[in-house]
């Protein structure tokens, strides 16, 4: 055993020094609470209340009471009340309070008794036990409430907020232990570098790359299998690994042993958010080939943030191979907002999109249709910018569906901002448009139109056609984009 120093065990002659802050926050949550039929509510007698549900706030449960015919009895019905109350067991409860009587004209000519953000002379109220209350006994005159815009068709409409008061201590923690992160990465991070003790190799594109049979059974059921299993490969002295590229092999080696992603600019040489992309996008791929799913999740994440208009086609396409759901998702949504379809439909990556993954484009054009609640919109996403532009895919998308809506009301509006509605009579190729029985949607504005009943309308002229949400028909969708995907 060790030697007991007495002169170590003196405690020290300079006093330690400690800091502890106290801290008071309020706990706020809200409440809406809609009293209908309020005529029918006068005459239940004073002192007695309608009571909202309870909720919760700060750990107590709370209701709001309205007396209609006031609760004082002193007052004789002349005032309403209206109160918080504690709905749950509590001592000496400190919380601050507001009422809020909205105004429903629309002019937000609210009535708000409110504790928040004003200095309390004497604090925040204490609520002493269950049933306690806050409030005000004359909080409005029950003739002028009822010749008010606080009162609607029969119904009051309150919001009230709660912020219980909540206070603690934080002090130097006097018994802790710090404790470094771990470092097994980076133990076996140094294990593949030193290639000690390596007993398989594998050649990818010309280079070869050692490893540790063990480190990648446990790290990928593919290698297990691949190493360990009953088909496993006779030869590990070299095997050859054909739907992977060397750079991409690498990185995945380095994810393997150090469980995190290397430096991708460095490992390629390129500088360029681009090389990120490709490489993200790459080792998605592999991730999904050797069963690596937090690895592929983390290539997803990266892919979402770089989401851009260049490669959001390719990297959408890889989302739907590999069934990366979430990925599939961003990227959807980010297609068909307006101010990038276009732009997207005309890059390299969307040919590749329509040939490799036709099914895709059903589901893209169902988000398209949800834009702006269910329109189409023929913007910059479509018709407008499409016929500017020249952009011959997008106009036999678009006509692909059109064609099919024959027969149903639309709305169509014009750059000059001229809105019109009527039947769908024909759509041809170029997108110019018939319509019967029309009909202005601004007549004050648009007079002279009043007489029209049947026009043509040439595309190059339409900002967008838009459809009634009910005539939104995911169907016809799906078949206009199969047959933009046969080619027809």
């Amino acid at each position: 055993m060790g030697r007991f120093d007495k002169d170590t065990a003196e405690p020290s002659s300079s006093p330690a020094e400690t800091t502890s802050t106290s801290k008071t926050v309020t706990v706020n949550g809200t409440h809406d609470f809609k009293i209908t039929g309020y005529s029918l509510s006068k005459g239940i007698g004073i002192g007695k209340y309608v009571a909202s549900d309870t909720f919760m706030v700060g750990g107590y449960t709370w209701a709001v009471y309205f007396y209609p015919d006031g609760k004082s009895a002193e007052d004789n019905a002349t005032y309403v009340s209206l109160f918080i109350a504690l709905a749950s067991e509590g001592t000496d409860v400190r919380a601050l309070f507001e009422l809020t009587l909205l105004d429903q004209s629309g002019r937000e000519r609210h009535k708000v008794h409110s504790h928040f953000g004003r200095a309390l002379e004497t604090g925040p109220y204490t609520l002493k036990y269950r049933g306690s209350m806050w409030g005000y006994k004359r909080f409005y005159k029950r003739t002028a409430l009822e010749s008010s815009d606080y009162l609607k068709d029969d119904c009051l409409h309150v919001h009230c907020c709660v912020g219980v008061v909540n206070s603690h201590t934080d002090g130097p923690k006097i018994y802790s232990i710090p404790v470094s992160p771990s470092n097994i990465g980076l133990h076996f991070g140094q294990l593949l570098a030193s290639r000690k003790e390596t007993d398989v190799n594998f050649e990818v594109d010309g280079e070869t790359f050692s490893a540790h049979k063990l480190v990648l059974a446990a790290r990928s059921p593919v290698f297990r299998a691949q190493l360990y299993g009953p088909m496993k490969d006779k030869n590990t002295e070299c095997i050859k690994i054909e739907d992977v590229e060397a750079p991409v092999f690498k990185a995945l080696l380095h994810w393997m042993y150090w469980d995190a992603l290397p430096d991708f600019e460095e490992l390629t040489g390129l500088n360029s958010k681009g090389a990120s992309t490709l490489m993200s996008q790459h080792m998605l791929a592999a991730a999904d080939c050797y069963g690596l799913n937090r690895l592929r999740l983390l290539c997803e994440a990266n892919l979402c943030e770089d989401v851009a208009i260049n490669t959001v086609a390719t990297t959408l396409a890889l989302a739907e191979q590999h069934h990366s759901f979430q990925l599939k998702s961003v990227c959807l949504k980010f297609v068909a907002l307006p101010e990038n379809l276009k732009a997207v439909m005309q890059t390299d990556g969307f040919e590749y999109l329509k040939e490799s993954c036709p099914q895709v484009l059903t589901e893209l054009l169902e988000h398209v249709a949800r834009v702006n609640e269910h329109s189409i919109t023929v913007g910059k996403l479509g018709i407008e910018g499409i016929l500017d532009g020249g952009d011959v895919n997008g106009r036999r998308l678009f006509f692909s569906y059109f064609k099919d809506l024959v027969g149903r009301e639309v709305t169509v509006e014009l750059k000059n901002d001229l809105a019109i509605r009527g039947t769908l009579h024909s759509v041809d190729q170029y997108l110019n448009i018939k319509l019967e029985n029309t009909r202005v949607v601004d007549q004050d504005k648009y007079p002279h139109m009043l007489s029209v009943r049947n026009c043509f309308i040439r595309g190059s002229v339409v900002r967008y056609v838009q459809l009634p949400p009910e005539g939104v028909d995911v169907e016809l969708l799906h078949d206009a984009t199969r047959r933009e995907a046969r080619g027809g």
